[in-house]
């Protein structure tokens, strides 16, 4: 009974966590699509606003109770605000291909983080899957290297916080409830916004610009985006607290994948055949992450 439960829990566990990549890359795929014009802080503070009517009616809905610590949900959501930050930081400093392949080290980062506080080591099959999945990633991306600087340290920053974050889920929030994780994190989401807000005013930032006005389109946009980080706050709640945190994080490889079908879709970008040949990787190696079920 207990395999049984187990392997329940964690094939819940990877299909929210590809709902939850599959929501967050289509928000990206959608601001890049839309040439979204409002500051990255503004665009925090509007996102998570309407996210929480909907994520505080959920989570009333669901019957709320106390968080089993404060404290460690709160740790979360300032692990997760600073990782985003971190990241789009880095972006006009850098190719967006090496900042992604220097972000996707996260599931390594996960494996490494769980096994040292688990004080035991992953499976070799396991360690080999992630390392499997990121050398899928390189051969999707095939970063350009020729151009390092000290920037590439800012999503591996990103990477080591999103790690973290993901293991304190499964280690000290793993009972909480994920509406209501996911509410902690966008109102995190708005602190974090306000406080950019402070130091706002600087034309042609896309961290750090003035006020933009609103308009019906740029309001539709917002509230999609609302959605994707609704979507996928929850769903990541959701696959660390009930699945192994080294098995899901070969999973969040398949971000990649969804970012290419977003990119056909909207873009007219198709994959050429080392880019379909690192897709067959990513997904070989989720799959052989997979704990086996025992009969």
């Amino acid at each position: 009974m207990t395999a049984v439960h187990h392997t329940y829990g964690t094939g819940r566990a990877v299909l929210a966590v590809i709902i939850a990549v599959m929501a967050l890359s289509l928000g990206d795929a959608i601001i890049k699509a839309t040439s979204l014009s409002l500051p990255l802080w503004e665009m925090y503070i509007l996102r998570s606003a309407l996210a929480m009517l909907v994520l505080g009616w959920l989570t009333w809905r669901n019957g709320f109770t106390p968080f089993g610590s404060l404290f460690w949900v709160i740790i979360r959501s300032a692990l997760l605000v600073l990782m985003w930050m971190s990241y789009y930081v880095s972006l006009p400093l850098m190719p967006l291909s090496l900042a992604a392949a220097v972000y996707y080290t996260s599931p390594i980062l996960i494996t490494i983080i769980a096994a040292i506080l688990a004080r035991r080591w992953p499976r070799p099959r396991t360690l080999f899957a992630i390392a499997l999945g990121f050398g899928g990633v390189v051969l999707v991306l095939r970063p350009d290297t020729s151009g390092f600087q000290i920037a590439t340290l800012l999503p591996l920053l990103a990477a080591f916080l999103y790690a973290c974050a993901m293991v304190l889920t499964s280690v000290k929030c793993r009972s909480d409830d994920p509406f209501a994780l996911a509410l902690a994190l966008n109102i995190a989401f708005i602190v974090g916004g306000v406080f950019l807000g402070m130091f706002s005013g600087q034309e042609g930032s896309f961290i750090l610009g003035p006020w933009q006005d609103l308009d019906v389109k740029l309001i539709g946009i917002v509230a999609i985006l609302a959605v994707a980080i609704l979507v996928g706050s929850v769903g990541a709640a959701i696959a660390y607290q009930n699945g192994p945190p080294a098995a899901i994080a070969a999973f969040d490889y398949s971000y990649l994948v969804f970012s290419l079908i977003w990119g056909g879709i909207f873009f007219s970008e198709l994959p050429d055949i080392p880019a379909l040949l690192g897709i067959a990787i990513i997904v070989g190696a989720g799959l052989l992450a997979l704990p086996h079920r025992k009969h």
